[in-house]
């Protein structure tokens, strides 16, 4: 029968593995394992060497090629390490391969994600979700998990116990999926029945990539104790509060950040959850303008937006964290003028971009927010008069 085995934990030693296809530069796979050693971190492990191949494309049996495996097991004979994490998705079979050659753990970055979802999941929905896209996750993989039951050589004989367990895992696991799609029906409905009753609020939802300050703002903007960590996904459900700025009230809510390679099965899962966003009058996509992929985090969450179909709603580019943009691209030997001049050519490029919908903060500290509320306010009251032209006690 299936378990769930345990997977990352504190005190863990990984080492991370990554694939670079012909073409791409070395810097770009240094990125995507740094976001895969945060990941690490996050779920409790700690990195203790990381490894990558470049390759026209992963080997269908060993993802990575024979000799960069058998140099991968040196490491692990010679040092302590507990579970090796590849940055893409394995098939059940290449995990399969890949342990026996290793003789250690081996999970992908889909199921690192999972891992800390599942940690993270407090309400009843949450675990839900999470439940349901660990199944999915499951499900296509059963054969290659289940390989070690299959008996060697082909033809009459060839077909084990391994083959019936398969087949009961596969019910199982099938049944539970169906199972946990009607308990989230039922959470979507009460959900429905919550966002009827929250009347003819105008909505704002914030979005963005994972760790960009969502929370922080939120905590700020709504005056609420929304959790605030310096960790990945530290929000899994979405926390909605009344806010009210110069007598005119609106509905904010927070949300799951996103990431680059986010697992499908999350984001089906996940958009009972994420109906705040679609549901949203006005986005407040929140960037971590401090970070050296921003504009590439931007174009993700973009992309994640357009498939929960809530792409073209109107949006406000929040640009936080400009306190450590300035400290990392400034030298502090800078004259103050030509500082000031950079700064406007970001701020001017970025409103062309946006069509003057960017503001730069710092919600940490506090820089500039005064106006964050100001283009908050304009934009709720606009809404609110295009909504309900005859109801001025919302925008006046």
């Amino acid at each position: 029968m299936i378990e769930k085995k345990i997977q990352v934990a504190e005190e863990t030693n990984v080492i991370l593995v990554g694939w670079l296809q012909q073409g791409q530069p070395e810097q770009i796979i240094t990125e995507y394992l740094d976001e895969l050693s945060f990941l690490a971190e996050t779920a409790g492990a700690k990195e203790v060497k990381r490894y990558y191949q470049r390759l026209p494309h992963p080997d269908s049996k060993t993802f990575l090629g024979k000799g960069k495996l058998e140099e991968i097991k040196d490491y692990i004979t010679a040092h302590k390490v507990d579970m090796v994490i590849f940055d893409d998705e394995l098939t059940g079979s290449q995990i399969t391969n890949i342990e026996k050659i290793l003789g250690r753990q081996v999970i992908d970055r889909s199921d690192l994600i999972l891992d800390i979802f599942a940690s993270r999941a407090k309400t009843a929905q949450a675990k839900v979700q999470v439940e349901l896209a660990q199944y999915q996750y499951i499900l296509p993989r059963l054969k290659g998990m289940w390989s070690h039951l299959e008996r060697q050589g082909g033809g009459i004989g060839s077909r084990g116990p391994g083959e019936t367990e398969i087949e009961t895992d596969r019910r199982i696991v099938k049944d539970k999926i169906a199972l946990l799609k009607k308990r989230l029906l039922d959470f979507d409905k009460q959900a429905f029945t919550q966002r009827k009753e929250r009347g003819e609020f105008i909505r704002v939802a914030l979005v963005g990539y994972t760790n960009v300050g969502k929370s922080t703002l939120m905590r700020f903007l709504s005056k609420s104790d929304a959790f605030v960590e310096n960790k990945l996904f530290a929000t899994l459900d979405t926390t909605t509060r009344k806010v009210v700025f110069n007598r005119t009230p609106f509905l904010l809510s927070d949300t799951v950040g996103f990431i680059r390679k986010l697992p499908h099965h999350l984001v089906e899962s996940f958009k009972s959850t994420l109906d705040e966003v679609r549901e949203a009058d006005i986005l407040l996509h929140v960037v971590d303008i401090s970070h050296p992929k921003f504009e590439e985090q931007i174009t993700i969450v973009k992309n994640t937006l357009q498939e929960l179909k809530a792409g073209d709603k109107p949006t406000i580019l929040v640009f936080n964290k400009m306190d450590l943009y300035e400290k990392n691209t400034f030298d502090e030997w800078l004259e103050e003028e030509v500082k000031l001049d950079l700064l406007k050519q970001l701020k001017k490029y970025w409103n062309n971009e946006t069509q003057n919908n960017a503001i730069f903060i710092s919600a940490t500290e506090k820089m500039n927010v005064d106006e964050l509320r100001v283009t908050i306010l304009d934009k709720v009251k606009e809404m609110y008069a295009i909504r309900y032209p005859y109801k001025t006690m919302f925008y006046e």
